[in-house]
């Protein structure tokens, strides 16, 4: 395989997609051409991102027959190009070869998508994709020497298998994000490999890109949910305040031009059609550099760049500055008479050019609070424009606004509070019994996985200067998320609600859930309150690992407790723990302190 050349192929638009069509201009087909030669480069590892993707079970041996077949297509094509099966597009014949792969579609279950056609069958695919991955083995780790050997020896099976184990416990990452990944693992794997102190310098390397991926899956998954549960025209929304944050100077015409590009037919991406991704990506790439004079002053030096490397450049690059000329409010939508008409003539050109506006005049607010106000603002034309003085009534909206932005900010405010008062720790807990009660159908690995992205929110964003904002995008995150990227995702009734009711009101909705009163228990096993000496054999990770599961699962039992009981309950646990790990026979006092634990 060739030398990964994808070193940054991503930008917070990537997972959006667009029908392939002819390149017209000569711009446009210089950047066609380099993309498709890109592709054409790198059809192995984009091949493994799909296939251990879509079929999570699949062994690596079962997925590089599958890309020997896909190079032998491409290799067919590129020489007579005429031929039937080039036509096809690249997608559905991976599909096609898929299915065809002997006893491969009943092994792993996917036999049903591979009666369907067309749109349904990529449907079908997209909807076996398992988001809970605790079916897969533990994340194969090698020794820092031995992955170092590995990489010298044979530098293609590493990589790999790398991606292979990646692709497959992240099946909703879109395809540039697990190529940078890649490209980041094979330079760390080239420094790292010449160092000394080999295992420090993996460790220490390795964080900024775990974050990296985590932060663009968590991202995704979120915004293909929207997409699935409310449609189109919320991702819009919300591509016109992200954007007009980031662009304030951009002239609106030029940023609805970019949101419809960007929009138009991105389910391929969210689908998992790896090839339309990447050709759209960087599709998105060249209309925001060949127009960046009217678009930002912050991006030249990233549009000078190679296609591979700008789109990382650009997603890095700091807010453009807010034009001098920009008043700090914009009065057409409060004072003038007329308002209504305007919004009856076309609504939602009306409310997108609000948007618009509001949000380049508000860069320290959040998507999700922008979001909140959008709709505020629908909700009161739509009572004013049936009174007989609409402007009397709709006079006060600047009110509204900053009535619904302050109960945000002391939400936000309220919990940074507890952050500081309770620590990381007592945060973690206090998150655990709370999703556990409001969501318990969970599993608890997933649940422990939500409460702890739920904690470095706040621990991220609770000391920085934009601390609302930054609070409340990454918990709007986690939720999206537990939500889910299936529309037919489904929890309980509150949560459901919660999920699908109303986008921008999601995080308000689920603070104010109880715990759900149709789940019921499980059975009551003494095996959950019956600990061994092994718990003090733990490193500190998985002995965290541990507690967490412990506590959850406690809560799933005994959910009738309060929190009081259940930290109570809890702070037993712990003290168990820790005495019988200090003991002269741990088991021995395993056995006497567990039975007290449950009562």
């Amino acid at each position: 395989m060739k030398q990964l050349k994808f070193t940054g192929f991503i930008f917070f638009l990537c997972f959006l997609t667009e029908s392939l069509t002819l390149p017209t201009q000569p711009q446009d087909v210089d950047n066609f051409s380099s993309t498709q030669k890109f592709i054409e480069e790198n059809l192995e590892y984009i091949t493994i991102i799909a296939f251990a993707q879509y079929v999570q079970e699949a062994t690596f041996e079962e997925m590089e027959k599958l890309v020997k077949d896909m190079v032998e297509y491409k290799d067919r094509c590129m020489a007579d190009k005429t031929l039937p099966e080039c036509s096809k597009l690249p997608n559905n014949f991976l599909q096609e070869k898929m299915c065809a792969m002997e006893g491969l579609p009943q092994k792993h279950n996917f036999s049903h998508c591979c009666s369907k056609v067309g749109a349904e069958r990529r449907l079908c695919f997209f909807y076996n994709k398992k988001a809970d991955v605790g079916f897969l083995p533990p994340f194969p780790t090698l020794d820092p020497e031995e992955k170092c050997q590995s990489y010298e020896s044979n530098r293609e099976s590493l990589l790999n298998h790398f991606l292979y184990e990646v692709a497959r416990r992240n099946p909703f990452v879109f395809a540039p994000t697990l190529l940078t990944v890649a490209a980041h693992f094979e330079e760390v794997a080239k420094s790292c490999c010449e160092e000394q102190n080999k295992v420090n310098c993996f460790q220490t390397r390795a964080i900024p890109v775990i974050q990296y991926l985590k932060a663009f899956s968590s991202y995704q998954k979120h915004v293909c949910g929207a997409l699935l549960k409310f449609g189109t025209k919320v991702v819009h929304f919300i591509y016109i305040a992200v954007l007009s944050q980031k662009f304030p100077k951009i002239e609106f015409k030029e940023l609805i031009s970019l949101v419809e590009d960007i929009s138009s037919n991105y389910e391929g991406c969210c689908e998992g059609d790896v090839v339309q991704c990447i050709r759209d990506t960087s599709k998105v790439m060249n209309h925001i550099c060949s127009k960046q004079d009217s678009i930002s002053s912050k991006i030249k030096e990233c549009c000078e760049k190679k296609i591979p490397e700008r789109g990382q450049c650009i997603i890095n690059s700091n807010k453009d500055d807010r034009p001098k000329d920009l008043s700090l409010r914009e009065a057409k939508f409060t004072d003038s008479e007329n308002v209504c008409q305007e919004r009856d003539a076309d609504p939602d050109i009306f409310f997108a050019k609000f948007t618009f506006e509001y949000s380049r005049r508000h860069p320290d607010l959040s998507i999700p609070g922008l979001l909140r106000i959008v709709q505020i603002y629908k909700d009161l034309l739509r009572n004013c424009c049936n009174t007989e003085n609409p402007p009397g009534c709709y006079r006060y909206a600047e009110d509204k606004f900053n009535e619904t932005t302050e109960k945000s900010l002391k939400m936000v405010q309220q919990e940074c509070k507890h952050f500081q008062n309770l620590g990381k720790d007592g945060l973690t807990y206090q998150y655990l019994i709370r999703l556990t009660k409001i969501a318990p159908q969970l599993s608890s690995e997933e649940l422990v996985s939500l409460g702890k992205k739920m904690v470095t929110a706040f621990t991220t964003c609770c000391t920085l200067s934009e601390e609302f904002a930054c609070v409340d995008n990454l918990a709007d995150l986690v939720l999206g998320e537990l939500c889910g990227v299936n529309e037919n995702r489904t929890i309980n009734p509150a949560v459901d609600h919660c999920c699908k009711t109303n986008f921008a009101f999601r995080r308000p909705c689920f603070e104010s859930l109880k715990a759900d009163k149709t789940y019921v228990p499980p059975p009551f096993s003494q095996d959950l309150f019956t600990f061994h000496a092994d718990m003090c054999q733990s490193q500190n990770e998985e002995l965290q690992r541990k507690t967490d599961r412990f506590l959850v699962n406690v809560v799933k039992l005994k959910h009738e407790l309060t929190d009081e009981e259940l930290k109570s309950l809890f702070t037993n646990f712990t003290n168990a723990v820790e005495k019988c790990c200090k003991a002269e026979s741990p088991k021995v006092c395993f056995n006497e302190e567990s039975p007290k634990i449950g009562n």
